[in-house]
């Protein structure tokens, strides 16, 4: 029963991901909002998948050799998350260069090819005798658990470093949950492939084998998962606002001109209150002082001691707790406040808050209501 809902789900997400790759080949107007790495992902998760398919068909009956067909996958598949996650936080485009990161893929599929797919039936049963091809088996594991860990630890690197470095350009939080879930759940596979592998090396083989149709299962799941967001919901692919991030050195500000500047700056948000904007850019600040994007991230860094978030976020928790004492308040709740203030999440909001009184909204007010009477 339960092999046979795995083989249905599996022929379930390999329909899906052809679909998907179809589309993305077919439609120039679909492909615009499809990132090329992340069909290329789709086209690397079939190929995993087409093992378990013709398995399924009956078609490894007739050559054994086509087992070894999937690893073609194996390691294309770290490259590509890494890649793919890359291109979308720091939106670099396809170069020349990326192609590096398919040298370890291309030559591990060419030695599956050599050393499993075109031998004699008389050397592979040779190998397998003396035990080479099981040491070859394990080796080849090795090399995927590896090779795919490390992929997915930059690709981790590179989440936290934009995280750290779009703070100083925008005054939101950004929508990165599919990016977050996408790793997640990557981490996740790579974690089961390295346990299931560690489990056979030391001669549990039967755990290992029962485990293996599951594996497919996870490969299907990522299929749909990528397909949910790709197709329902393309825009979490573009999320990243157009900014500018250029080095102070471009900054020919003396100390006198970024005193003067950190006036004007706090004259221009209480007077015209531009972090009322909630998707306000650190780019359209520097703009209406007069100075480019590098100079503003070097007034706030060395001058406030603040980020951009961070900086225009004071300000809005400063509008809120004005609105809080006016009549609007007996209308709206505190969330309500806090998107007049300029607040366009609340998980945002009650971080930012908390970060700058030490405690939360209602608290906040409770204990200011409490020591007023």
């Amino acid at each position: 029963m339960m092999q046979t809902i795995l083989n249905q789900l599996t022929y379930f997400g390999f329909s899906q991901g052809l679909f998907f790759f179809l589309i993305y080949i077919l439609s120039p107007a679909k492909r615009k909002n499809v990132n090329p790495y992340m069909a290329f992902l789709i086209f690397v998760l079939l190929i995993g998948l087409s093992g378990k398919v013709l398995h399924s068909m009956g078609v490894w009956n007739q050559n054994f050799r086509l087992i070894a067909f999937s690893e073609f996958s194996a390691l294309l598949f770290g490259s590509t998350v890494y890649l793919f996650t890359r291109s979308v936080l720091n939106k670099r485009k396809i170069s020349r260069q990326d192609l590096i990161h398919y040298i370890p893929g291309l030559a591990y599929s060419l030695f599956i090819l050599v050393y499993f797919m075109l031998p004699s039936d008389e050397i592979s049963r040779a190998r397998a005798a003396t035990g080479e091809i099981k040491r070859a088996i394990f080796a080849c594991h090795a090399i995927g658990v590896l090779v795919n860990g490390i992929y997915w630890y930059l690709s981790w690197k590179v989440l936290q470093d934009f995280y750290k470095r779009i703070r100083n350009e925008v005054s939101y939080e950004l929508h990165t949950a599919f990016i977050v879930r996408f790793l997640y759940v990557v981490g996740a596979c790579l974690l089961i492939w390295t346990i299931l592998y560690i489990t056979s090396l030391l001669g549990y083989d039967m755990i290992e084998r029962n485990a293996r149709p599951y594996i497919w299962g996870i490969l299907t799941l990522i299929i749909l998962f990528i397909n949910y967001y790709g197709i329902i919901s393309p825009q979490v692919f573009h999320f990243v606002p157009d900014i500018t991030s250029k080095k102070y050195a471009q900054s020919k500000l003396t100390v006198s001109d970024m005193e003067r500047l950190k006036q004007e700056l706090d004259t221009l948000m209480q007077e015209k209150k531009p972090y009322l904007n909630s998707k306000l850019l650190k780019a359209e600040v520097a703009q209406m002082l007069g100075i480019n994007n590098p100079e503003l991230a070097r007034l706030l860094n060395e001058n406030i001691g603040m980020n951009f978030f961070e900086y225009v976020n004071y300000y809005r928790i400063k509008e809120f707790i004005n609105l809080a004492k006016t009549e609007k308040a007996k209308q709206l709740t505190f969330f309500g406040l806090a998107q007049e203030a300029g607040f366009n999440s609340k998980t945002t909001f009650n971080k930012s808050f908390k970060k700058l009184t030490g405690t939360s909204p209602s608290a906040y007010f409770n204990q200011n209501t409490y020591d007023e009477n």
